[in-house]
């Protein structure tokens, strides 16, 4: 069961609140029944899905309703608080200043995904104007080192490593020398080997020589409850930070994997939601729970159009919205929207949108999306100016020429053309700011 299955077997089982006419004590004791199968499928610990899902029955039944506030979306609330606040409930960021060193250290087991994760942290803080530098200690596995630099030289962060020096502090220590003036320096240590206890001791060695500022686990999201198990071990030979969980982007046992760790007492910082290096965001705990039962996330929607600076220069927003909006502009959209990543993780951030869209019809609009930037690409600059002059051998020949069939392009030209009339439409009418918002309920 994926991760995303979870959140949609949680959705529908307050979705059948919703529905009901009366909410009693049966419609209750029916919802929690509801909430422990779906947990106990996604392989949380047994002990955590009875204490949750007692809190939840008895919260639901024994509290007084708040004021304007309905039974059904008091009961939403309560489950909302009560998954919230067993993972982790408050964010606990990674600070990181301009100007002052920090120093991480990435601790995890071979296959854990440690290097991609600091590859993905290092492209994060860069994106946010901070200067980032990665070392690499791993000299077990071969190709670590290339396999960081590879990752690196896509977005220009530099790597230190020693291909032919086997002792991992000296290289941490040469390192460290060599980024005196960065402001945020990862260390990318070796994974768990046929050793493990030289392992453990070459953690502990490396911890007193470089005395990082923080020390993070990276943990493997589809292992499970194994999560548990491997942060205690790792905590026990150093002291843990914080915790970033890969691989959620649809694994087997993602919230055996979350609860586990959060069960630990570490705080999950980060998570990895991709295997692109732009796939990473800070664990936010009730924007998770959000997504995952279908309230959505605007907040971080609304960082992600930040972050690919989808920016219209005004002249041009004037020009658009008079009826000058071209194929140009609309492709321009495309590879924007590209820059924020799959089409379908974005509309899963808005709330009511995650479940109720069917998979297939994302899935759809996706392949849709793509093929509309192929077909615009095989355009003259003159058609994308002027689409009126694309008569039947000009839609012919762009067909060929971008794979697509004739009736493809002319979809694209029918969607331009209403696109651009709701644009005229809009011209005069100001556009709804969007300012402080409530979480509000998807049914």
């Amino acid at each position: 069961m994926a991760l995303e299955r979870l959140g949609s077997s949680l959705h529908q089982a307050l979705k059948k609140v919703f529905r009901a006419s009366i909410i009693d004590e049966a419609a209750v004791k029916e919802l929690v029944r509801d909430i422990q199968r779906a947990l106990l499928q996604a392989d949380v610990n047994v002990k955590l899905v009875l204490e949750i899902s007692k809190r939840i029955e008895e919260r639901a039944l024994k509290e007084k309703l708040p004021p304007g506030i309905s039974r059904k979306e008091h009961i939403v609330k309560v489950v909302y608080e009560e998954l919230t606040r067993f993972l982790g409930e408050k964010p606990v960021p990674l600070k990181v200043e301009p100007g002052k060193r920090k120093v991480l250290m990435l601790v995890g087991i071979q296959g854990s995904g440690k290097t991609t994760a600091a590859g993905k942290l290092a492209r994060y803080f860069q994106k946010r104007g901070l200067k980032t530098a990665l070392i690499c200690t791993d000299t077990y596995r071969p190709g670590a080192l290339a396999q960081l630099q590879q990752l690196a030289s896509r977005v220009n962060v530099p790597v230190y490593g020693e291909p032919k020096n086997k002792n991992p502090v000296k290289i941490a220590l040469n390192g460290l020398k060599q980024f005196k003036d960065k402001d945020l320096i990862i260390i990318d240590t070796a994974g768990r080997h046929k050793e493990e206890k030289e392992l453990i001791k070459e953690m502990k060695q490396l911890e007193k020589a470089i005395k990082p500022d923080e020390i993070m686990l990276v943990i493997d999201g589809t292992i499970g409850q194994q999560a548990m198990i491997q942060a205690e071990a790792f905590h026990k030979a150093t002291p843990i930070g914080s915790i970033l969980v890969t691989k959620l982007d649809g694994s087997a046992r993602g919230g055996g994997a979350l609860s586990a760790v959060a069960a630990t007492g570490a705080p999950i910082k980060f998570i990895s939601t991709g295997e692109k290096i732009g796939d990473i965001e800070p664990f936010v705990p009730s924007r998770f729970v959000g997504r995952l039962l279908g309230m959505g996330d605007l907040e971080t929607l609304i960082e992600k159009v930040k972050e690919a600076e989808i920016k219209v220069p005004e002249k041009k927003a004037k020009a658009i919205l008079s009826g000058k909006f071209t194929l140009t502009d609309m492709y321009e959209q495309f590879e924007a929207m590209k820059g924020m990543g799959p089409f379908k993780k974005l509309l899963k951030m808005l709330p009511g949108m995650s479940y109720d869209i069917p998979e297939e019809m994302l899935e759809t609009a996706e392949e849709k999306l793509e093929k509309w930037r192929v077909i615009i690409q095989s355009m003259t600059p003159k058609e994308r100016e002027n689409p009126k002059i694309l008569n039947a051998s000009r839609i012919r020949r762009i067909a060929r020429g971008s794979g697509t069939s004739e009736k493809e392009v002319k979809e694209l030209v029918k969607q331009y053309f209403t696109t651009k009339r709701m644009l005229k439409t809009l011209r005069r009418k100001r556009l709804p700011f969007l300012g402080k918002r409530k979480m509000q309920m998807p049914f």
